[in-house]
Order: structure tokens, then sequence, then C-alpha cells
């Protein structure tokens, strides 16, 4: 389909992969018409951590009315909706089966075409939403607390993956450290605004290479090295800054996740690079690539941090290009928890 013939196209969007039941509705796979988020986190936060079983139970008790708000703020109707898009994996399979079920229904109801979205995509798509000239093809980080995958964004919808985590997503990473030093769940935002009071440079903790595996990611060792650093803390009866732990931590992240990327781009001669998901929102990350990608001239692309937590808009965005590709599903459409990117 061209451009020509793709004007006015309205998607409703539902995500429900972990602990955010959301609905968008979303216009020409650019304009987000309305983004409805309810978040969990205050309710898995007792627990360290999200409990699927809540999740999938909070999902259920508001998904009806986070679509109705959706349809509502983009003053439409779901009469006016073209196709209905939804998260079907990777996810929390409780969880999406929510989501999926909800699709399923209102596509029969209606006759609308159904269009089931990756995650991982939806979270590349984000970066359109904002950024209206960038188009592929382009390299992208998606860094989330599930995932950490080096992407190569060879057009809508078509994707190699150059490397992931063999363990560890960041996010998670960042999540069972900042429990180790106090913190808290969600460690990302945490450990973020506490690094900020802290020396990078105060802890010298490893920075993982994987063996075949060039770009591929490993961050156990490095949480099991601040859990170290923590335990001859505590057995010589020396202070743990916790400021100096937090930023130390961080900065071993991220000079992975840029030194990795920046290799990628410069083998694969890559013009455009992007971050995604919700690590995307880091400070510390998004200054470390912006002063890599000036320095190798190279376009550097990020969504809002609204848009890089789990959201509706960015499948929105990514069902829009995959219903212009002709992508449509059943009513036999199911979660898969462990599904893979490129994956139909």
């Amino acid at each position: 389909m061209d451009k020509d013939t793709a004007k006015d196209i309205k998607i409703l969007a539902i995500e429900s992969s972990c602990d955010e039941t959301a609905a968008a509705v979303v216009r020409n796979g650019r304009e987000v018409l309305s983004n409805i988020i309810y978040s969990q986190i205050a309710l898995h936060t007792e627990y360290g951590g999200v409990v699927p079983e809540i999740a999938s139970r909070k999902h259920i008790e508001k998904i009806n009315k986070v679509i109705d708000s959706a349809l509502k703020e983009a003053g439409t109707t779901l009469q006016d909706i073209d196709a209905i898009a939804v998260t079907y994996g990777p996810g929390l399979v409780g969880a999406l089966l929510v989501g999926v079920s909800a699709a399923k229904a209102m596509a029969f109801a209606t006759n609308k075409p159904l269009v089931g979205v990756h995650h991982i995509e939806g979270h590349i798509s984000a970066n359109y939403i904002e950024n209206l000239n960038l188009e592929p093809p382009f390299m992208c980080l998606v860094v989330s607390g599930g995932h950490t995958h080096l992407v190569n964004v060879e057009d809508y919808g078509k994707y190699t993956i150059l490397g992931k985590t063999r363990d560890d997503a960041a996010g998670e990473a960042f999540d069972k450290v900042a429990r180790a030093i106090g913190l808290g769940y969600p460690g990302g935002p945490k450990i973020d605004r506490v690094a900020k009071e802290g020396n990078p440079d105060a802890i010298a903790f490893p920075r993982a290479k994987v063996e075949n595996g060039e770009y591929d990611f490993s961050f156990s060792g490095l949480k099991s090295a601040v859990l170290n650093y923590l335990n001859q803390c505590e057995m010589k009866g020396e202070e743990i800054v916790v400021p100096d732990v937090a930023a130390s931590f961080q900065k071993a992240v991220v000079d992975v996740l840029v030194d990795h990327s920046m290799d990628a781009v410069k083998r694969y001669g890559a013009k455009k690079f992007a971050i995604a998901g919700g690590v995307a929102s880091n400070s510390s990350l998004r200054k470390a690539f912006e002063e890599r990608c000036a320095k190798e001239k190279i376009e550097f692309y990020h969504p809002s941090p609204m848009y890089c937590t789990d959201n509706a808009a960015m499948i929105g965005v990514a069902g829009y290009y995959e219903f212009l590709a002709g992508t449509r599903h059943g009513y036999d459409l199911n979660a898969i928890p462990q599904l893979k990117l490129g994956e139909r």
C-alpha cells in the first residue's frame, strides 16, 4: 500500500505484556491521538519485582476501562478504527492473554482486522512517534527489564538481531543491584538518580566480553561482582558508599552497551542509531550515546521517557506498518511468551 492510500488509518492498540495495562489510538503510524497507561508499579514494589499472578488479575480488572478511555480521549469510536493491534509476545503469558483476548473479542464483534505485534518491534517503533524524519535503515539498541537486543532495522517490520544478552537483561541487572544496595524496586530510575551523587570511577567493576558473540551482552558477572564487593565491605567492616556503588555499576553497564553498539555501527556502516526500552530513559546512557554518536557523526534518536517504558502507542505505530504490509491474524492468535523478533 503506498502512502497516498494510507491516509487517515487509525489503529487501536493494546499492550499488556508485563505490568502496564495500556491502550492507544494512533493515526497514520506517527500521530498519537491517545495513550492511556495504567501502571502496576505500586502494587509490585512491596514484592521487589513483578508478580505474574497479580499482574494478570489487575490487567483483567483494568483492560476495558483503559480501552474505553483511549477511544474517548482520541475522540473516536470502534467503528472508526481501521484495525486492532495487540502485543502477543514476548512477555508474561497470563498478562499477554488478557490483551490478546480483549483484542480478539473486539475484532470479532466489529469485523475489524486483527494485527498481532511483537513487543520489541513496538519498542523500536516508539522512535517513529517524535522523530518524524526517521525511516529505516538504522540500528537500534533495545534495553529494558526483560530484553537487551542490538537490532539492525533493515525496513519496517524487517529486522536482524546482531546481539542480545546471554543472561540478565540490563534492566534486570539494575533491579537486582538496586535491591542489593537498599534502593528497592524499580531499580533503574532509582540507580539513575542516586548515581548522580556518586563517583563512577570509585569501584572497578568488570566489563564482560562474550566469547563467540561479538555483539552479545552478559550482565550476570557484573551483578555478582557488585554483590561480592558488598559482602567484602561487610566482612571487613568497611563503609558502603551507595552513590559510588550505583554510579560505578551504572558506568560499567553503560560502557558495555555503548562500546558494543558503536562497534556494530562501524562494522555495518550505519548512519543512524536509536535506543529504545525502559533503560533508554537512563540519563547517563543517553548522554554517553549522544557524545559518541556526535563524535562518530552518527544521527542519534531516542523516544521521550513516556514512550520508553511499556505503552500502547508504540504498539499502534508498529501495528500500522504491519497493517500496511498486509499482516493479519485470525481468531486463533495466541500469546507467545518467548516469541522471537521476526517470527510471525
